[in-house]
């Protein structure tokens, strides 16, 4: 039997959106969790697009929302708004924003090992 602890409180790294929040890692065993704290205006093509150097993002996210909204635009044009207690799948290739004047705080626990990394 193994246990592990981290807390996101004291992350392994804190990778920062230009401007607009960041990402705070911990990585525990085989998984790497992150907890986004996505301030109000943050767009993943103007805050995370020129870091990751991709078109759209590549990552796939299995997520919760603590708080706040954001809209997940698939390139296919599909969108969906989510809020606190949602629980949001996002494959590769989409684009977000927040909605609203409240950050946007959600955990990601299948998206983060590269997510706002240069490539």
């Amino acid at each position: 039997m193994t246990l592990a602890q981290k807390n996101l409180n004291k992350p392994d790294e804190t990778r920062p959106f230009q401007g607009k929040g960041n990402m705070a890692v911990v990585t525990i065993g085989e998984a790497t969790v992150g907890r986004g704290t996505f301030e109000p205006g943050w767009k993943w093509s103007s805050n995370v697009k020129p870091i990751a150097g991709t078109d759209s993002c590549q990552a796939n996210h299995t997520a919760y929302v603590l708080s706040g909204r954001m809209i997940v635009k698939a390139n296919d044009g599909t969108q969906i708004e989510y809020g606190p207690g949602d629980v949001m799948i996002a494959t590769a290739g989409h684009d977000a924003w927040t909605v609203g004047n409240e950050p946007c705080i959600l955990i990601d626990w299948t998206g983060v090992k590269a997510y706002a990394k240069k490539a």
